[in-house]
């Protein structure tokens, strides 16, 4: 990587249309501080194709230039120099480029500019390609099947970006073309008609996981099955291929006849004892009952005739990390270093693309779930005293939070909740993670604003902690909470006697080093008091 800084705007000659993908052109890419520019920039020099890259930005607030770094791209920064101009034969520039920006009036008049699209069209993956969606368990199952994929020593794209989740709208398929043995996509939706068939049908996935669907990222007015059709939109682009499926969820089963599905399916479900007995829309629009095993899934049997199947491939025997495997081939013990039934099912889910599709071994495959130790941020245990062990959790939806606790709470017998969640699906979502957190959590308190407010009707119930400073208003989509706000909860907890702690949401995630810094702090003062 070689920066070329140049404040001289002034561009020369652009050039003609008509687009010729060649390797001995220069292909000049603009925006590589950011999310596409980057990662299209990689895609072409990972196919020996000669690129400049170019920014506003300068090298010191480019954000990504770290992906970089292992790549002999020279680099314009602090402005699109003359330089760049002259020795790009093409230009590509960023979808978010605004089309009466001065800039992209400049490439216009060259005529030579080359889409994102366009790069998608003429470079294929060249590898197998998984997609992976669902309402809750997508990350960890494509962590984890990641990670088998790389103990049988195949390599894995990635785009690289270390905080960004990366699993919308260009991100996947340019992914899917980095240089690898095999491509496994995480693959998420804004909720929006189109946008994951956008995603996935640019990615020419053989494969597709589909973990569950459950109302927890839909607005208020939303309709739940039109939610479930959108996620459907992987089976539309599957028709060729594979789609792996979780049984146990009757949305996913009746998604099936649904969208018409025609590809081979091959199913995936738990035999548990059910935790409760709850409801869910059916596609034939009445209410069936559901057997859980977990929130939104389990056995089922609807008036239309909707009915679990037997799964090709199950677990039974399921204790915290340990479950016995039925496959068409035989029965295996498997042993995760992860815990929790949620896992087992996103365990399930990497299995059957393991062998079915990349045909590894149950040797590497057992390997791999026994040394998986899981997604920063998922149950992730940040400290452990004498009496207390203080855990985070990205849960931020009714369903994953519900999963999160029933799992503890098989480990534990006693644990506090501080909640920074704010809902995406704003009140009754805020009041629906309250309520699930009642009925499993000993103690309670609501760190964010929102959760505070869904406290208010349930404020004299002796597990309802309050803080003693009273939440300012905060949102920043599903970060509910400041900083202060999480450490003050966390304060609260702390005068709790229970086994556990847990913070859930976002901003658990987001300051778990503070929180790990305040804890440190606190607990050895205490110590050294004594």
């Amino acid at each position: 990587m070689r920066v070329v800084e140049d404040m001289d705007r002034t561009s020369t000659r652009l050039l003609k249309n008509s687009f010729k993908i060649n390797q001995k052109n220069v292909f000049g890419v603009l925006g590589v501080c950011g999310i596409v520019g980057n990662l299209a920039a990689r895609v072409l020099m990972d196919h020996e194709y000669e690129v400049l890259g170019s920014d506003l930005e300068s090298a010191e607030s480019c954000q990504y230039l770290y992906t970089l770094e292992d790549y002999n791209l020279p680099l314009y920064l602090s402005g699109h120099a003359e330089e760049f101009f002259n020795k790009s034969d093409y230009f590509v520039p960023p979808p978010s480029l605004p089309q009466d920006s001065d800039t992209f009036h400049k490439l216009e008049s060259s005529g030579k500019i080359i889409k994102v699209d366009d790069i998608i069209d003429a470079i294929e993956p060249g590898k197998p390609v998984v997609c992976i969606t669902g309402t809750n368990g997508k990350t960890t199952t494509t962590h984890l099947l990641k990670h088998i994929a790389r103990i049988a020593g195949l390599k894995t794209t990635e785009h690289g970006f270390k905080t960004l989740q990366g699993n919308v709208d260009y991100i996947p398929p340019l992914q899917a073309r980095l240089k690898a043995d095999i491509a496994v996509l995480e693959t998420g939706t804004e909720g929006t008609p189109g946008d994951l068939k956008f995603t996935v049908e640019k990615c020419n996935p053989a494969y597709g996981i589909l973990t569950n669907i459950n109302p927890d990222h839909l607005s208020q007015d939303a309709d739940f099955l039109s939610y479930a059709r959108i996620k459907g939109e992987l089976l539309e682009e599957l028709q060729d291929g594979v789609a792996v499926i979780n049984c146990d969820d009757p949305t996913i089963w009746g998604l099936l006849k649904e969208v018409n599905y025609h590809g081979k399916v091959i199913t995936f479900g738990v035999e548990d004892h059910p935790s409760r007995i709850s409801s869910k829309k059916c596609w034939c629009g009445e209410e069936l009952l559901l057997g859980e095993t977990i929130s939104g899934v389990g056995y089922y049997r609807c008036q239309c005739g909707l009915e679990r199947p037997q799964p090709d491939y199950r677990a039974t025997d399921i204790t915290p990390n340990k479950f016995l495997l039925h496959t068409p081939q035989g029965i295996h013990t498997i042993n995760m270093s992860i815990m929790g039934l949620h896992n087992v099912y996103n365990a399930l889910g990497s299995i059957v693309v393991a062998r079915e599709f990349l045909e590894i071994s149950m040797n590497d495959i057992k390997k791999g779930l026994e040394t998986f130790k899981g997604v920063p941020g998922r149950l992730e245990h940040i400290k452990s005293l004498p009496n207390t062990d203080f855990i985070v959790d990205y849960a931020h939806n009714p369903s994953g939070v519900e999963t999160v606790l029933q799992e503890l709470k098989k480990i534990y017998s006693k644990v506090a909740v501080v909640i920074t969640v704010s809902s995406e699906s704003q009140k009754t979502g805020d009041l629906e993670i309250l309520e699930k957190t009642m009925d499993l959590a000993d103690f309670i308190i609501p760190a964010s604003f929102f959760s505070r407010k869904a406290a208010e009707k349930y404020i004299s119930r002796n597990e309802i902690l309050i803080t003693d400073v009273e939440p300012v208003e905060f949102r920043e989509g599903t970060l509910g909470a400041t900083c202060e706000q999480v450490l003050e909860g966390l304060e609260k907890a702390t005068e709790c006697n229970v086994d556990a702690i847990i913070c859930i949401g976002e901003a658990a995630i987001k300051y778990k080093e503070e929180i790990n810094n305040y804890l440190s702090q606190k607990y050895n003062k205490n110590l050294i008091e004594k």
